[in-house]
Formats: C-alpha cells, structure tokens, sequence
C-alpha cells in the first residue's frame, strides 16, 4: 500500500477493476476524504487505455450533478500512472445495500430518480454511461434537509462515450443483464441504451430480481420478454409494468424518448403504491459500510500497513474448464495476480486468492485480470483468472490470445454450452471423466484469429469450474487448457 498519491495520504484500498486501483485517501489540506483512481501500472504505456482512462475524468468533470460522481483533480505519479481524485463514497454501492436487503418501493423510486437525474445530466453534456448497474451506483452521505441523508451518484464511465463517438465506432461491452441489446450487438448508440440499462435496474429493485439472467452479451443481443415484474410477494399495478417494459422494448425506437420521461411515468404509476410510504423514502445511514476513519498522518506507521501475503506454491493439476461469452465485462483488471516464470516461454498465473492458476506462454500475460468475478445467474463473488495477449481479448471480433478461467455455483454440467457464431464451426461436444470429475469441452475452429475451446468441470458437489481459451491454434490450446490448476477446492 502506498503512503502518498501525489498529495493525497492514503488509508487503505477501496477496490480494484477497469484497469485501476481505487484508493481511500485525505485531502490534508481541505481536511476531507477522497477517492484516488490510479491506472494500473502494467497499462502506462498502452496509449489507447491511458486515453480511456483520462476520458473518464473529462467526461466527469463536464458534468456538475449531485448525481454523478464528482472529479476534483488529476496528475500523475512519479512512475508515469496517471490518477483521478474523486468524490469519496462512503456508504458503499447500491450492490452492497441488496446483499444485505431490498429497498421498499418508495426507496427504489428515489434511487430510480437520482441515477436517472445523473444519467440525464451526462446525456445533456454528450455523453453516455453505457453501464448502468447496481456496483455502479454509488451512496455518499450528505447533510440534505430535503434529499435526506444518503444520495445515489453515478460512477465510473470506463465504458463511457461521447455521443458523437459512439454514433460512429462502439466497442462491445457491458454487463449482460442490464445491456441494451443494440449495444450488445455492437450498433451505433444514443442515450436510448442507458434508459435500457436503467429500465433493468429499476425492475430489479422492485421486483427484487432482475429481468434477465444472461450470462454473455450474445444472449443480451436476442432478448426475449421479461418475466412479469408483479408477484404475489410483490405485486404492482399494470400501469407501473407497462412504464418498465416500455422502458425495455428491444427496439429502443419504442422506448421512452429519454431518461427524464421514463423517470416521470414510473414516478407516476409508483404513485399509489408509495403514498404511505413516502416519508422512509430516503436510505438510511448504514454504519456498517464503508467509513473514512480517523484522519491519517502524513507517515503512516510500518505497523499500520497490512502484511504482504506470499504465493501459494505447489500444483495440483486439472484438466479443468470454460465460459460464456465476452467476459471482459465480469472481471476487473487488479494488480494482486501471482506470476511465476515456469521455464523458458512459460508464466504460471495465479488469482488473488490463490485458488486458481494457468500456465501461459508468456506474451499472453500482458493483460491479467485476477480479483474474482461475479457469477452470472447467481450473482455472487466467486474466484476467477482473465489472462490474455490485450485486455479486450474476449472481443468476438478480435484475434487476440487468453484465457478465462472461473469457479460458480452449479451441481451438474450444463445441458447447452456456449455458442459462438463468429467462429465458422463447433464440433460435438466431448464428455469425460478425469479423477472422477465429469467434464464437457467444446472446440470452435474458424474463429477470428484461431480456435476458441470452452470447458465445464464439475469440480465439487455444488461448484463448476469454468474455461475459456482463444489461442492461433489447437495445440497452444490443449496445452493452455492442460496446465489449468486449483488449489483448495
């Protein structure tokens, strides 16, 4: 951990993902804490990510909303990484709030209304979000008489585009349950796309689901209807559902005009449900969350740092393997991985938590994603390992090289595998048995840049494990999906 970043005195780390570490820090000289998002070091000298990462601070300073995270400075280290200094969060994200509980209705409308408040604001200064979802809603506490004490913002746009950009070149991405499908397709978008978005998190938070369980992004382009937003645990009116599936028409020429008006109607339908319950709309104070502390001093004591942790050495070999789609989106790029040289061409990758390890050639870790990811249809945090030639080597358009490898929930293997129609042939599925673990691998040849292999193990009772390759050829393949490991489970 740091002492300093540029000025700022660091407490501890908030988090990492999207290319970054964020720091929990004070000001010292305005007495207040802040959040310091520092590039990760093995990305400085890639120009395009280094451009990505200070767009976000452009496109958040053009915005002056309380509904949208606040930049307050910029600079960079003395290693070259650059930094933003943001507005701090101290009472977590709106993920944090529904692990612990739902929101009544009226606090869901409330939430609903200040993300699309921050939504619109970005929209009217040309630029679009483009993923909206609950670890992306922040809670900050404030001494509001009238917005209570605890207000939603609007955070990070590492995916974020100006308007006329996007009209013209969109890059393939986002979190599959609440992506519109135009841009899970890759199309040209307009702020139509973050309603969407918004439109889904506004059916999870009342529904207390969300409407989609989608694993990839090539099942968010082909959506099918949602489930009804009503149940007899929850039930609304059908004006309050026919808001919400406007806002998530497959064709965004049938949705709501903008945010604004989407936000209006669901207030309006909302009405008699939340009439009695107006008054605990505003989300209380949860001590429990995340709180800046005492002041630091300048020279954090050796004492105070947190001891370093050593890798985990020895192997216990797996054939092991596969997942879905794009999944860029559900792994944050951190910093913690373990890499260790194997031998000449050769780098073992290991994940944060030392349960998961690949050995790569070793031009394939440049890009290494290893603080676990969030299982699709469960939801929870599971461990997992994104090892590749270029961060975006999930692309289904790009050639690049690497491997996914994941641990979820799951007590067989799944009946369909994954598809890939960028890829010109699927051969049948291969079912085996290796140290009683049932698995089931698929190769896909005529793929941009090569073959892609997806593999499921049933790893314990309850537990699968996932693998993802895409390699130039079959036999960099095997030996990729040979050399996958686990530890502990």
């Amino acid at each position: 951990m740091p002492s300093r970043l540029g000025r700022y005195a660091v407490r501890r780390r908030i988090g990492s993902g999207g290319f970054a570490t964020v720091w929990l820090a004070y000001d010292e000289q305005l007495d207040s804490p802040v959040a310091v998002k520092v590039l990760a070091d093995n990305w400085t000298e890639d120009a395009a990510v280094r451009q990505r990462f200070l767009e976000e601070g452009r496109f958040l300073r053009k915005v002056e909303s309380p509904y949208v995270v606040t930049v307050y400075d910029a600079g960079e280290l003395d290693d070259g990484r650059p930094y933003l200094v943001m507005s701090y969060a101290d009472q977590g994200t709106l993920a944090d709030r529904l692990e612990v509980e739902g929101l009544t209705p009226a606090q869901a409308m409330e939430v609903v209304r200040q993300v699309g408040a921050g939504l619109q604001a970005l929209h009217e200064r040309g630029v679009l979000h483009r993923d909206v979802k609950p670890a992306n809603v922040l809670f900050r506490t404030v001494e509001d008489a009238e917005e209570g004490t605890v207000r939603a913002m609007v955070a990070d746009l590492g995916l974020g585009k100006a308007l006329d950009m996007s009209s013209r070149l969109t890059m393939i991405a986002g979190t599959p349950s609440f992506v519109a499908p135009e841009q899970a397709q890759g199309e040209p978008l307009d702020p139509r796309a973050d309603q969407y978005s918004l439109a889904a998190l506004a059916y999870l938070l009342l529904a207390g689901r969300a409407p989609y369980a989608h694993a990839s992004l090539a099942a968010a382009a082909a959506p099918s209807s949602p489930p009804p937003l009503s149940s007899p645990e929850r039930p609304f009116p059908a004006e309050v559902e026919a808001v919400v599936r406007r806002g998530l028409a497959a064709d965004r020429a049938e949705r709501w005009p903008d945010v604004a008006s989407f936000v209006a109607a669901l207030e309006d339908a909302l009405a008699p449900v939340v009439v009695d319950d107006a008054a605990s709309s505003w989300l209380p104070v949860d001590p429990d969350l995340t709180q800046p502390g005492a002041r630091p001093s300048a020279r954090p004591s050796h004492d105070s740092l947190p001891a370093p942790v050593p890798p985990r050495r020895g192997r216990a070999r797996l054939l092991a393997g596969g997942l879905v789609g794009v999944l860029a989106v559900a792994v944050g790029l951190g910093v913690g991985f373990w890499v260790e040289q194997r031998g000449e061409g050769d780098e073992t990758v290991g994940d944060d938590t030392g349960t998961l390890f690949v050995t790569v050639p070793d031009d394939w870790a440049r890009a290494v994603a290893a603080d676990g990811w969030t299982a699709p249809l469960d939801g929870g945090e599971f461990p997992a390992l994104s090892v590749g030639t270029t961060a975006d080597w999930t692309d289904v358009r790009s050639s690049a090289q690497g491997v996914f490898v994941g641990i979820l929930p799951g007590t067989e293997l799944p009946a369909q595998m994954p598809r890939h129609p960028e890829c010109d042939t699927a051969q049948e599925p291969v079912d085996s048995s290796f140290e009683d673990r049932d698995s089931r691998t698929v190769l896909y040849t005529g793929c941009p840049g090569g073959v892609t292999v997806e593999r499921v193990v049933q790893l314990a009772a309850n537990r699968l494990l996932w693998v993802q390759i895409r390699s130039a050829d079959s036999a960099t393949a095997n030996t990729v999906l040979d050399a996958v490991d686990t530890r502990g489970i």
